[in-house]
């Protein structure tokens, strides 16, 4: 090699970060990564301590990493480069042919018993059944790649039953319907195909029969859903998801607190469908306290769902039934459960939580007050 050659391609190199380190400059900081579908880093505040204690050059290199000039295309062309070179996880999601799915990982042994027993102290105060959703990990593992290292989900359903505590069977629920699209393809979610099924089971679990399939007029709002796993894996190029609202809002009232005050909300928020996040549209993605009341219930009881995400897709079929479905979030809601319920009459409280949410959330011990 030439020192000419040499001299020519130092300069091109150079030319090549002076002009990324230009571009970057001229575009204006985003504050979220719509393909990511999370809040990007923005330059640093400098102080002396920051300087001293190397914090400021982690947020530097923060700061520049999130706001790359098109971040998210590179993402997808490396996620698309690794899948060429035979992988198949990305970021702990795994690529199963034409659809994502996360894995799940070993949870903390302590944090899992502190969960249960928040609950068994809270079944000591109210009556309370437990219902732990299964991811489509444990649903659909014959699509994980082979070998694929997922924790085994079954095996804390069992832990439940030591708790003698009623419980709601989503597992035999789901997987009877294992062959049907139960599960969002690009998404950790359960799809409304699979909420409907979910409310199948608890409403056994209840003493009561489901209405059938043919009582419902699903409806396609959105064929243009990518969900969590598509922005957290890099993977891009899959084709998007369709979600379906089944429930008509006629004689429904719902309710929100996301403020602590009330406010008039909806069963669907219609204006989520041309958002990012799709799946907000049910009730209105998350919130403190969410109350769905129907005048015409056959049932005049209430229900109480302390719950993750999952019950916002669930809880529209079980507000066919009673006379009010309350949906708390223990994330932002952080007053006595047990006092809730008695002050507003209600005798029975579910606990509805997918299985990685349930043996990761810190929150859960609030339900023991």
């Amino acid at each position: 090699m030439t020192k000419v050659y040499s001299r020519v391609l130092t300069v091109l190199f150079c030319l090549f970060l002076g002009g990324l380190l230009a571009w970057h400059l001229l575009l204006p900081d985003r504050k979220i990564s719509e393909g990511e579908n999370r809040t990007l880093a923005q330059f640093p505040t400098f102080s002396w301590k920051a300087l001293a204690d190397g914090s400021y050059a982690k947020d530097i290199e923060a700061y520049f990493a999130d706001q790359f000039p098109m971040r998210d295309t590179w993402t997808g062309a490396k996620a698309r480069t690794e899948q060429l070179l035979g992988q198949r996880v990305f970021h702990a999601v795994y690529l199963c042919q034409d659809r994502l799915i996360a894995a799940v990982a070993q949870p903390d042994r302590a944090l899992v018993e502190r969960n249960l027993a928040s609950v068994k102290k809270l079944s000591e105060r109210v009556p309370v059944r437990i219902g732990l959703i299964p991811s489509a990990a444990d649903i659909w593992q014959e699509k994980l790649p082979a070998g694929a290292p997922s924790w085994d989900q079954h095996g804390l359903l069992e832990q439940v039953k030591a708790l003698g505590i009623p419980q709601i069977e989503f597992r035999p629920a789901l997987q009877r319907h294992r062959q049907e699209p139960v599960f969002y393809r690009t998404d950790h979610h359960w799809t409304t195909l699979g909420a409907y099924y979910g409310y199948g089971a608890v409403m056994y679990a209840l003493g009561q029969e489901p209405l059938p399939k043919q009582a419902f007029r699903p409806e396609t709002v959105s064929e243009a859903f990518y969900g969590t796993l598509y922005s957290q894996s890099g993977v891009h190029w899959l084709k998007p998801d369709t979600i379906e609202f089944w429930v008509p809002e006629d004689g429904l009232t719902v309710t929100s607190w996301r403020s602590g005050k009330p406010q008039p909300s909806a069963l669907y928020d219609r204006t989520y469908l041309k958002k990012k996040d799709r799946y907000a549209a049910f009730l209105g993605g998350n919130q403190p306290l969410c109350v769905i009341e129907n005048q015409n219930a056959p049932c005049k009881e209430k229900l109480l769902l302390v719950r993750d995400s999952y019950s916002d897709a669930l809880a529209p079929f079980l507000a066919q039934h009673y006379a009010a479905v309350h949906l708390m979030d223990l994330r932002y809601y952080h007053d006595s459960v047990a006092k809730y319920a008695e002050e507003q009459g209600i005798n029975q409280v579910l606990v509805l939580y997918s299985i990685p949410n349930f043996v990761t959330d810190r929150n859960l011990v609030l339900a023991a007050r």
